[in-house]
C-alpha cells in the first residue's frame, strides 16, 4: 500500500515534468502567432528579388570582364546564368540604388 509520502513524491513529479512541458512548449512551440517568412512573390516575374538587370551578355567571360569593371567602381554585381529555357545570354544584376551609376560605369567602359 503506498503511503502518503510517496504519494505526494508522485504528484510533485508530475507537476514538475507537466511545468517543463509547458515551459519547453511555450519557448520552442509551433511559432503560429509568428508572421510566416516571406515566400514568393507573384509580382516578382523574373525572381530577381532586390536586383536590377544592368546589362545582358552572350558568353560568361563577357560578363565577368562587366562585372570586374562595376567591382572596380565599387559596385556589387551578380551574374545569373541562362535557365534551361531562357535565351538571352547571362544577365549581369546590381541593387536598384546602384543602377544609376552601374550603367553610367559600364556606358564609359564602352567608349574607351
Amino acid at each position: 500500500m503506498s503511503t502518503p509520502v510517496g504519494l505526494f513524491e508522485l504528484l510533485a513529479t508530475l507537476l514538475a515534468i507537466g511545468l517543463l512541458v509547458l515551459l519547453l512548449r511555450w519557448t520552442y512551440g509551433n511559432s503560429r502567432s509568428q508572421p510566416a517568412p516571406p515566400g514568393h512573390d507573384p509580382d516578382d516575374t523574373t525572381g530577381d528579388g532586390l536586383l536590377e538587370e544592368v546589362s545582358r551578355v552572350p558568353t560568361e567571360a563577357a560578363a565577368q570582364v562587366l562585372r570586374s569593371r562595376l567591382r572596380g567602381a565599387g559596385i556589387r554585381a551578380t551574374i545569373r546564368r541562362p535557365g534551361r529555357n531562357a535565351a538571352g545570354g547571362y544577365r549581369l544584376l546590381v541593387f536598384s540604388a546602384d543602377l544609376v551609376d552601374a550603367r553610367t560605369v559600364l556606358s564609359r567602359g564602352a567608349l574607351e
